[in-house]
Order: structure tokens, then C-alpha cells, then sequence
């Protein structure tokens, strides 16, 4: 897929660079990568910019339309570039999946590798929570995620 992956990189550059962009040819490319990327944000970039694209392909002279569809392939361009470049020093080393305990653990800051008492887990999610909780500017989604891993550490015990 890499090879698929540079190609629409390089058909991006070359729309990018020209002076006046083929706006019919980058909303295909668009449609294409929204339809058959296996990588999830370029899929959301390409169907985010599709219907710009598309309306800069029906009318060629209005400079807003066009600025915007500029906008929008430059961000599929980001998005191609960043997926392509080569990642220096890291490794094809396999990564170990967490047990959901140890997510648990690592959510709230916890050691992996020891027994824990209730109060150790319950001072880790205060100090986890003052920062998560909605109203210090956290997400219900992160707060509710914390309190379930309390929860079932508490159980765990």
C-alpha cells in the first residue's frame, strides 16, 4: 500500500504545483482515497475536501472556492506526507498489548508491576482526576474512562 500511498502523493504534488489546478482531477483523486484508503485520516481528509473540490471543478472562477479547495487539498497533502515520511529511529519491534488492568494502572500513573492498596488507588485518582474531571478542563469521555478504571482496580483488590 505504500506504493499506492506515494503515488497519490505524487498526483497531489503535481495538482499542488500547478498554476492553475485541475480541480476536476483532485476531487477524483479525493473521491478515490476517501473510498479505498485502508488509513483512516486520509480517508476523513479526502471526504472532508471532496465536496470543495468538487464545487471548485463546477465553477473555475470564483477566487473564494478555489482558495478553500486549496486549503482543503493542502491538508490531504499534510496528511500523504506525514504517512510517507520515513520514520527514523524507530523499530519493527512488536508492541506488548495491555491487559486491561494495566491500562488501568497506566491511566491513573499506577506501577505495573506490584500489588496495590485501596488507598494508593485512590490518591492516583484524585491526582489524575483534578486535571481530567470537565470542569478543570478535561472530557466527560477521559473523566468517565478514569473513574471506570477505578472502579475495577478497586474490584480487582
Amino acid at each position: 500500500m505504500d506504493s499506492k500511498l506515494r503515488q497519490w502523493q505524487l498526483d497531489i504534488e503535481r495538482i499542488w504545483q500547478a498554476p492553475a489546478p485541475d480541480w476536476r482531477e483532485a476531487a477524483r483523486l479525493a473521491d478515490v482515497m476517501a473510498r479505498t484508503s485502508p488509513e483512516v485520516l486520509l480517508r476523513h481528509a479526502a471526504a472532508q475536501a471532496l465536496p470543495i473540490l468538487r464545487h471548485a471543478a463546477a465553477e473555475t472562477g470564483d477566487p473564494e472556492i478555489t482558495e478553500a479547495a486549496r486549503r482543503r487539498l493542502g491538508i490531504i497533502r499534510e496528511v500523504l506526507h506525514t504517512l510517507t515520511a520515513p520514520r527514523f529511529g524507530r523499530r519493527d519491534i512488536p508492541v506488548k498489548t495491555l491487559t486491561p488492568g494495566e491500562r488501568y494502572r497506566q491511566l491513573l500513573g499506577l506501577p505495573l508491576d506490584r500489588r496495590l492498596t485501596a488507598t494508593e488507588i485512590h490518591r492516583a485518582y484524585k491526582r489524575v482526576a483534578k486535571t481530567a474531571h470537565p470542569d478543570a478542563g478535561g472530557s466527560a469521555h477521559e473523566f468517565q474512562a478514569l473513574s471506570a478504571a477505578r472502579e475495577a482496580l478497586m474490584k480487582e483488590r
